[in-house]
């Protein structure tokens, strides 16, 4: 199965996922292959983080039966330049609180180490849906957190060791299970669930999908659609002197005001906007991973026809279409261009690795390295440094 496609790698059959089981029901997914997650996090890896990337909270904590440790407990004072901080971690008490019961819990992983990272921009277009990262790691016979539900659906991972769960499935009988390195398991939001270790250690990932929900979208539906009813006559009037003295004339009048909101509500293309605006948001709030993009700073006045290039890796970017301009909505800015451009950047997404030359077509060649280069300082593509064999 393919590591690109972290869905997949994470549920099997895709489709079945989402029409079945994505928000309603939990899933146990034994492995196949025992080392199917070892490249995410392993143990050496955690013990790296640890003791060597000068960690500070709240990047890590700990816990024990259920209880956050004091952040005091667990870091010490430093400088960094001529800045005092209190909150590097302290190794030598991470590896005490540890080896007396505690669980090391590394937080935002999405952001910090580079595989789990690539794992979640991947999970995240796939879904549309917002997901961050930790990691749990429990010395053998220990609990961590009390049975419990999180406000988020969550993808646990084992990485390493053997972790017993207990898991409570809306109107279902309690499950008991083990995950095993390479087992998945699917928890909706509010599944009650605890997890325990037997005789050896556990590392697991927790992968929350921090879903978009209908509220969100319908109140900003509702936001747009007050601020057109602004227009209309005496809403923006104060309310009568001793208003409060007779609630039921107040509430004759405002049914009028609520009725004229209904009515603008009812528009279709009041949904159609809200609709593209929280889609808008999602695409736009989804910086791209810069990974060799010092490199091609470097490089870039070298760039020409045929330098090998590439979008990067779960880039987003929307093409928007409007009159003399196309705006490009990247994952963290937006590009506006003249629209004469819109085939050419629709072929380089369509292509996705190519040289400039596959433009020809489209562009003289100074115009075409200038729109690459752009790109290419943009985050959007990067100059493709893979053997030729690798590129597809």
């Amino acid at each position: 199965m393919s590591r690109d496609n972290a869905l997949a790698r994470l549920v099997g059959d895709e489709q079945t996922f989402v029409r079945d089981d994505f928000g309603r029901r939990p899933r146990h997914l034994v492995a196949a292959d025992r080392d199917g997650f070892a490249d995410l996090l392993s143990l050496d890896d955690v013990d790296h983080i640890i003791a060597a990337t000068a960690l500070r909270a709240p990047a890590f904590r700990l816990v024990r039966k259920g209880e956050t440790l004091p952040t005091s407990r667990v870091t010490r004072s430093a400088r960094v330049g001529s800045r005092p901080i209190d909150d590097l971690v302290d190794v030598a008490a991470v590896h005490r609180e540890f080896a007396g019961g505690a669980t090391i819990v590394l937080q935002g992983l999405h952001r910090s180490w580079s595989p789990v990272a690539a794992l979640c921009r991947s999970l995240e277009a796939s879904l549309t849906h917002r997901v961050q990262a930790n990691a749990y790691l429990t010395p053998p016979v220990a609990q961590g957190l009390n049975l419990h539900g999180d406000p988020h659906d969550v993808f646990a991972v084992q990485t390493h060791g053997v972790k017993r769960w207990v898991v409570e499935p809306t109107g279902e009988t309690r499950w008991e299970l083990e995950l095993r390195p390479g087992d998945v398991l699917y928890l909706p939001a509010g599944t009650r669930h605890a997890a325990q270790t037997i005789d050896q250690p556990s590392l697991h990932l927790t992968i929350g999908v921090r879903a978009t929900t209908w509220r969100e979208v319908v109140e900003r539906a509702v936001t747009q659609g007050l601020a057109s009813v602004a227009r209309l006559d005496g809403l923006d009037e104060p309310l009568p002197a001793r208003w409060a003295q007779d609630p039921g004339a107040l509430a004759t009048r405002l049914q009028r005001h609520l009725d004229a909101v209904a009515s603008v509500l009812q528009d279709d293309g009041l949904a159609e906007g809200a609709a593209d605006e929280v889609a808008d948001r999602f695409w736009s709030t989804r910086p791209p991973d810069r990974s060799g993009g010092l490199r091609d700073l470097l490089e870039i006045d070298h760039l020409d026809d045929t330098t090998p290039l590439r979008v990067r890796p779960d880039a987003s970017c929307r093409v928007r279409a409007d009159g003399e301009q196309v705006t490009l909505v990247l994952g963290d800015r937006r590009l506006t261009m003249p629209a004469r451009l819109e085939p050419a950047v629709r072929r380089i997404l369509d292509l996705a690795v190519f040289a400039p030359a596959e433009l020809d077509e489209l562009m003289d060649v100074s115009s075409r390295l200038v729109l690459c280069r752009r790109l290419v300082r943009e985050g959007l593509l990067t100059i493709d440094r893979r053997p030729a064999s690798e590129r597809g």
